[in-house]
Parts: structure tokens; C-alpha cells; sequence
């Protein structure tokens, strides 16, 4: 019987070999895609066969589970680059800019501000990709695609923020590809050049609308641990 770890290394693999058939089929070339393995509700025994393998980039839902394990991870592995992919409160803005080196969920103005703040007072900051409301779900964070143009421009014009890309959730009982089409809309109105979308279940959907940045993990780690 396969161990854990191996099933692990395993199922990396093999999301490895989609990513680059899914890439090679839309005229890409596999790196070009990030692979970002979420790791949420999973500890450091299941991160380490990714970590042996060469992978180094990360993301979390959380910031508390984040902090529990992932300060000693960096520290043995300082190459590690760990995305906060997950909803962002504003009090625990400090925590998430001295641990994360990427914020995907930037979502709303008083949390462009305090991230400003934040990044003034370390003198460093994290990029930043603007969660985009795709499916305008009440339940869902993320700007409304129509105030994504006027957002963007404020927290790169007055806040200053290092904004890279731009960030989705589609709706579970919608077709993907569309919101995959108009964030890549949005995205190439404004000149950012980093689209994180795609899921386990449609991330090959995503690259082939040009998706740089797929968030993968239950098809990787398995189901929550």
C-alpha cells in the first residue's frame, strides 16, 4: 500500500503532466503557468514530498493555520513563496505582510489601505493580485466586475500598492471559461499580466484562457484533512 507521502508525490506528478498538456494544447509553454499548491487544512508531512520534489510555491486560506506551520518551512526552505489566496481581515493585516510573500485577495478599500499602511511601516511589500467578483455572489468577496477598472487605479495610483494581477473564484454551478474570459478581460484593459484562475477541478479550462497562476489542491493533497 502506497504511503501518504507517496500519494502525495504521486498526485503532484501527475497534476504536473496536466498542466503541461493542457499548456502545450492552447500554444503555451508549461512554465508559464504557476502551479500555487494549496495547502489549507494540511500540515507540513503532506507539504514535504512537494518540497523534496523542487515545488515551492504555496498558498493558504488562513493566516492563523498559516502561521502555525509555515514560519519554520521558510526557515529551512527560504525559497518558499507563500500566496495568501483567502480572505483578508484587516487585523490581521501585520501577520499576513510579515509571512506572505504574495496577497491574492485584495478586495475591498479598507483593506488597500491598511495593506498600504502596512507596507509603509516594514518598508517592503507584498505584490498583490485584486480579487475580482466575478459572479457578483452576495456571499462571495471581490469587486464587482464594474468598479474592478476604478478599484485597480486606486490602489495602484493613490495607494501605490504592487499590483500584478488579478484574482477568481467562478460560481460552482456556472460555466468557468466565462469568467475566465472577462477577468481576462479586465485584466488586459488595465495592463496587468498575472490572471490566478483555475481550481482543481478546471485549471486546464483556465490555461487555456491564459491563466498564469492555478490554485491546485485537493486534486494534489486529497480531500481536507
Amino acid at each position: 500500500m502506497q504511503t501518504a507521502a507517496a500519494t502525495v508525490a504521486a498526485n503532484f506528478a501527475a497534476v504536473k503532466g496536466m498542466i503541461a498538456k493542457a499548456a502545450a494544447k492552447a500554444g503555451r509553454a508549461a512554465n508559464g503557468v504557476t502551479l500555487v499548491a494549496v495547502s489549507k487544512t494540511h500540515g507540513a508531512d503532506a507539504i514535504r514530498p512537494l518540497l523534496t520534489a523542487g515545488h515551492r510555491v504555496f498558498g493558504e486560506n488562513r493566516v492563523q493555520e498559516a502561521m502555525a506551520k509555515w514560519p519554520a518551512l521558510k526557515q529551512e526552505y527560504p525559497d518558499i513563496e507563500l500566496h495568501l489566496i483567502g480572505p483578508l481581515q484587516t487585523n490581521k493585516v501585520k501577520d499576513a505582510v510579515a509571512l506572505f510573500d504574495v496577497i491574492q485577495s485584495v478586495d475591498r478599500e479598507k483593506l488597500a489601505r491598511a495593506l498600504s499602511d502596512a507596507f509603509a511601516k516594514r518598508g517592503a511589500a507584498c505584490d498583490c493580485y485584486i480579487q475580482v467578483n466575478t459572479g457578483a455572489e452576495p456571499q462571495k468577496a471581490g469587486v464587482l466586475p464594474a468598479d474592478a477598472d476604478a478599484f485597480i487605479g486606486l490602489c495602484r495610483d493613490e495607494l501605490h500598492l504592487p499590483v500584478r494581477g488579478l484574482m477568481c473564484i467562478p460560481p460552482v454551478d456556472e460555466e468557468p471559461a466565462l469568467h475566465f474570459a472577462l477577468l481576462r478581460k479586465i485584466a488586459d484593459r488595465n495592463g496587468l499580466k498575472n490572471l490566478s484562475m483555475g481550481m482543481s477541478g478546471d485549471f486546464e479550462k483556465a490555461i487555456a484562457f491564459g491563466a498564469t497562476h492555478i490554485r491546485v489542491g485537493s486534486a494534489i493533497f486529497g480531500g481536507r484533512a
